[in-house]
């Protein structure tokens, strides 16, 4: 809001000043000459205007580095264009004929001047990345206020888990989704295929869920940054948000293993539900004894699988017997795998099939 009244300010003084041009250079209209010249200077000063105000609405996404070489390297040709020509003065004035205000030295001055501001804006501009060694202790960077933003992927959204993790207040971030993510949920939500039709309304609910979430800040972004604006529409909606995520510099939440691999070479944070589900499960240690529902055989002869409430897989030597009742097994191994966590354990021989073992009070109490 400050910006636009920043530009209706510099518009109404652009039309006051052509206004004053136009009195000045027509004398009060009288003669035609006069009105034209006055006509000619109010449209200079419209026009120059108008193009300044047109490159600002034009170009967005403005960077500090290039708009800090242009003023600096401006700076500084005009500093060595006066410096050179003072000390020039003296030959330019012997090779040309003229000194002082002579249009041929004021010609040679504006000539030297030029070029070095034109040498210093240039060498800037291609240097721009390595400013810091230009001025020392100066350095320009992005800095992000409070913590990174949060970029959620289409696997993620149709997820859903991500609602019920917005709801614990866990997440201060805000959350952004870009318009081609919301594209691709659309497309997948209007597919022919049942399942993926499915799918893509799940993750529009969960949208609509997340934004009446009042805990947390949602914001639905156009994706239109700077290094977006040169592919084309047909690159792949994950490379688009890598791309996204470095621009804004945010982090990417995502369930997908390829996704998160590649933001991690590119240098981009990347926050994996799966990883964050599976640091939350229970914890359990070699020794411990668990109660355990075996459901179905395991690959190897004689072993039985449970499944403990928050979907840890439980692999029970001999328990193929007992499929279908709830055993009380010890903990013999635990298994990390970028799958989960499972755990490996033994049918405790003083918990018959059928019975439940005590609680960890309970032999807190007996010892």
């Amino acid at each position: 809001m400050l910006l636009w009244l920043l530009r209706g300010l510099f518009a109404a003084f652009l039309l006051g000043l052509g206004i004053a041009a136009f009195d000045t250079f027509a004398e009060k209209g009288n003669d035609g000459r006069s009105l034209w010249l006055g006509f000619r200077a109010m449209l200079v000063v419209l026009a120059v205007g108008g193009v300044v105000l047109f490159t600002d609405l034009w170009e967005r996404n403005k960077q500090i580095s290039t708009l800090s070489a242009l003023y600096f390297g401006l700076l500084l040709g005009l500093l060595l264009g006066w410096l050179f020509s003072m000390a020039l003065e003296r030959f330019l004035s012997s090779w040309f004929g003229g000194e002082g205000n002579d249009p041929i030295m004021v010609i040679a001055r504006m000539f030297i001047t030029v070029v070095c501001c034109y040498i210093t804006i240039s060498t800037l501009l291609q240097t721009k990345d390595e400013f810091r060694f230009i001025i020392p202790y100066v350095e320009f960077a992005k800095q992000t206020k409070g913590n990174k933003p949060l970029i959620l992927d289409t696997s993620v959204i149709i997820d859903g888990r991500i609602a019920d993790l917005c709801d614990t207040r866990l997440v201060d971030s805000k959350l952004i989704v870009t318009r081609f993510v919301l594209q691709e949920l659309q497309s997948i939500a209007d597919s022919s295929d049942k399942l993926k039709r499915n799918r893509g309304r799940r993750g529009l609910d969960i949208l609509k869920k997340l934004q009446g979430n009042s805990k947390i800040e949602l914001i639905m972004h156009d994706g239109n940054v700077a290094e977006l604006r040169e592919l084309s529409e047909k690159v792949r909606v994950d490379e688009r948000l890598v791309l996204f995520a470095k621009a804004i510099d945010g982090r990417v939440v995502t369930n997908d293993f390829n996704l998160n691999k590649i933001a991690q070479l590119q240098g981009v944070d990347v926050i994996n539900l799966n990883e964050v589900a599976n640091s939350l499960k229970t914890v359990a240690l070699p020794g411990e004894i668990l109660t355990i529902k075996l459901v179905k055989p395991g690959d190897q002869p004689g072993q039985g699988i449970g499944y403990l409430e928050d979907g840890t897989m439980v692999v029970v030597e001999q328990g193929r017997v007992s499929i279908g009742q709830e055993v009380g097994i010890t903990v013999t191994s635990v298994l990390q795998t970028p799958a989960g966590r499972m755990i490996f354990g033994r049918i405790d021989p003083q918990r018959p099939p059928g019975t439940v073992p005590p609680t960890a009070e309970a032999r807190a109490l007996d010892k």
